[in-house]
């Protein structure tokens, strides 16, 4: 198998495919979350705001990120991968709204061997989640535990 720790290089870049965040995503995960902040559900009310619009949670543009980071890995990286390990230096960037198409463009910032029972080390990235104008709305480092 040559997908894993080994085969990952410091300065290694890739970038996802887009999703459109929609409606019914904001509405589902607010009941999966149980986070009904009129932020993300009053429209009326957000409309009257500097927003002019819902936002979508920031939480929910993380899980996109993953889903999205997770669908871009092929079937040999997925087998190598243990654990998504962390997250360190999270921010919401920008706000996020219904109908934004979000991608993630991820960059190999570091890698460490760890004693670990079936991991090889750690592998930290620089995650950018930018939406449809290239704006930055999430940046975090990811670390994922691989084998």
């Amino acid at each position: 198998m040559s997908g894993g720790y080994d085969a990952v290089e410091v300065g290694d870049t890739a970038t996802t495919a887009g999703r459109t965040i929609t409606e019914a995503d904001v509405a589902n995960f607010a009941g999966v979350s149980g986070d009904f902040n009129h932020l993300h559900l009053d429209a009326e009310t957000m409309a009257a705001t500097e927003y002019g619009e819902r936002i979508v949670h920031g939480a929910l543009v993380f899980s996109v990120a993953t889903g999205l980071l997770w669908q871009h890995r092929d079937d040999d990286i997925r087998e190598h991968v243990v654990a998504f390990y962390g997250v360190d230096r999270l921010r919401f960037v920008r706000p996020c709204f219904i109908g934004d198409t979000l991608h993630v463009v991820r960059e190999v910032l570091e890698k460490e061997r760890r004693e670990h029972p079936v991991a090889t080390g750690i592998v930290r990235y620089e995650i950018t989640v930018l939406n449809q104008r290239d704006e930055t709305v999430l940046a975090a480092e990811f670390l994922s535990l691989l084998q």
